[in-house]
Parts: C-alpha cells; sequence; structure tokens
C-alpha cells in the first residue's frame, strides 16, 4: 500500500480508503486506481482478514448439487454473495448429519463470516456467535429460516388441477422425515381437497426409498388401459417428471388423461423449458434474502421466519400448457 501511495502521490489513508470502498474525491480514485494498475498491485487477502478479523467468506452448505433445484440455489446464493464483495466455501453433506456436523467445524477453523445451511441434521448444533442462516428447516428462534411458501404452494397445485377439471387426484412426496417447511406442501394440497369435497389419495416415502412403490400404485389403478385418478401433485418436479414419464411408457396420455404438476420450477437441461407444469420457487429472491440477512449486523429487524410467495407456470403436463394448446388447435 506504501508503494501504491507514492506511485499514486497520495497519503497512505487515501489508499485504504479507496481499498476499503470509503468515500475520497473522484481524482484521488482515479490515482489510487491507475497506480494499482501499473503496479499491478493485489490485496492480501490473508494479512487483511488477520487485521480485520474478517474473511469476507461464507460457507455454504448443501446436501447436494445433482439436483436441479440444489444446484439452482448455489448457483443464484454465490451470485448474491460475489455482488456483495464476497465468496462462498461451498460443502456438499451428501445428505450425512455427521458430514454436516464436520463441515461447520471447518467453516468455524476457517473463521468464516457465516454460515447459509440447507441440512439435514435435526440435531446440528451452531454456536450463537457464528452467524447463520437456515434454508427450510427451523432450529431455534435466533436462527433465521429463510423459505418459499410451502403450504400455500400445495394448495395452488390442488386449485389448479381443480380449475382444470381433475377431480380424483394423487398426492406423491419422497423426502427426508426432518421437520422442515417442505412438509407442508401435502398438508396445503389436502386442505384445498377437503374443503372442496375432492377425492385425494396420499402417498409419501422417506428419500432412502426407491420410486417404485409409486409406479406399483400407479399399475394398480389402471383399469382397462384407463387410470382411475386424472390428476397428480408431485413434491418436486424431479419426482413430477419421473411419474410422467412412467405413464407415458405405460400408454396413459399426458396431460389428456392425467395431468401433474411438480414444485420447484426447474428448467430443463437441454430445452431451456420448464420440466413440467409446477409450482415455481422465488429462488433469486430466497437468495437475495439469506445473504440480506447474514450479511447485517443488525438483525433485529428482521423476522425469524421469511416466507416468500410462490407462482404457479404451465409446462407441458397441464392442458394449460401452450404446446397442448397449440395441438389442439
Amino acid at each position: 500500500m506504501k508503494d501504491v501511495a507514492r506511485e499514486a502521490g497520495v497519503s497512505l489513508g487515501t489508499v485504504s480508503n479507496v481499498f476499503n470502498g470509503n468515500p475520497v474525491g473522484e481524482a484521488y480514485r482515479l490515482r489510487v486506481e491507475e497506480a494499482v494498475c501499473r503496479l499491478n498491485y493485489q490485496v492480501n487477502a490473508s494479512a487483511r482478514a488477520l487485521k480485520t478479523n474478517r474473511t469476507e467468506c461464507i460457507a455454504l452448505l448443501m446436501p447436494s448439487i445433482r439436483h436441479p433445484f440444489f444446484a439452482a440455489l448455489t448457483d443464484e446464493i454465490t451470485e448474491c454473495l460475489m455482488k456483495r464483495g464476497y465468496r462462498n466455501n461451498l460443502m456438499i453433506t451428501n445428505y450425512d448429519p455427521e458430514a454436516e456436523k464436520k463441515c461447520i467445524d471447518l467453516a468455524v477453523q476457517q473463521k468464516i463470516d457465516g454460515i447459509i445451511g440447507l441440512t439435514y441434521n435435526p440435531d446440528l448444533e451452531i454456536e450463537e456467535s457464528i452467524p447463520f442462516v437456515t434454508i427450510d428447516r427451523h432450529f431455534r428462534s435466533k436462527i433465521p429460516c429463510v423459505s418459499s411458501d410451502n403450504f400455500g404452494g400445495g394448495q395452488l397445485a390442488a386449485e389448479k388441477l381443480l380449475e382444470l377439471g381433475c377431480r380424483n387426484l394423487l398426492f406423491f412426496r419422497i423426502d427426508s422425515d426432518i421437520n422442515g417447511e417442505v412438509q407442508k406442501r401435502g398438508p396445503g394440497f389436502e386442505s384445498i381437497c377437503r374443503a372442496r369435497g375432492v377425492n385425494c389419495h396420499s402417498m409419501i416415502l422417506d428419500d432412502s426409498e426407491t420410486e417404485a412403490p409409486f409406479y406399483e400404485y400407479l399399475l394398480e389403478h389402471i383399469i382397462d388401459g384407463v387410470p382411475d385418478y386424472d390428476g397428480i401433485f408431485c413434491n418436486s418436479d424431479l419426482l413430477a417428471s419421473h411419474i410422467a414419464a412412467f405413464l407415458r411408457n405405460q400408454g396413459v396420455s399426458i396431460p389428456d388423461t392425467v395431468q401433474i404438476i411438480g414444485y420447484d420450477g426447474i428448467l430443463d437441461f437441454f430445452t431451456g423449458k420448464l420440466a413440467c407444469s409446477t409450482i415455481v420457487q422465488p429462488v433469486h429472491e430466497m437468495a437475495e434474502a439469506a445473504v440480506d440477512i447474514l450479511l447485517n449486523t443488525d438483525r433485529s429487524g428482521y423476522p425469524a421466519f421469511v416466507n416468500l410467495p410462490v407462482h404457479y407456470e404451465a409446462g407441458g403436463t397441464t392442458k394449460d400448457s401452450a404446446d397442448y394448446q397449440m395441438e389442439r388447435k
């Protein structure tokens, strides 16, 4: 920094202010930046961290990035952090509670500035001195949770299937048994079915199981080539896509005979279109909220729970999809 100050003809304090984003005269800022370029000066992040006791690094705990939703959320959080001058240390836990604990310990050892986590360990302990924001999980009141409106999303899926003429509905869920916001999708869906007096059968599998029981149930309820159900809500787009593919292989027309709605708003890797008709999670807004809360030193103005609205989009597995409407014409 002394070399930069000498090269620019300014004080050391001016150089420090420019590097730290503090206000300085425009002419001084330009002189410092030009000197930095000429000298190819790079800030020593490790030295700065020792002096400021901040690393400008956040630990991001994800169970996987193979799942499209987790990948999309990781991407959005990374971008939000970069815009604020932070980087993330991505830690993949593979749904392993013990791995999560080890990742937390490693993050503490590395003196990270905070943690954003989508975890699968209900007994995970986080030191109160470490800023922590959780996605879809509740730990204690001092740990903020960011989520989408899962209960409302389930209601929206039921309302849309009923609006499109479905009268015999199924709800399929494959997920962990950890108490969190995601588990509210089914109750939201069922609440509308009860209120409207509509038949609804729910089937829930643990994420350690295969999808085979879903397929067996679907086959058992196809009579003379015709299913006795006409609408299915799945708790993820991934599952909805698998169910749609299975039924098509059985000769069931989607969406003519059976309409399917998923949850997440995932885009197909090859086409860039929605993988299925879906309840879209506000991934960008969830990432922004998590980062804003984590980096704000004063959290008194933030609620313990941030619940963001969802919306429905047609994506090929319901009769209101654009491609289907064009075929009908």
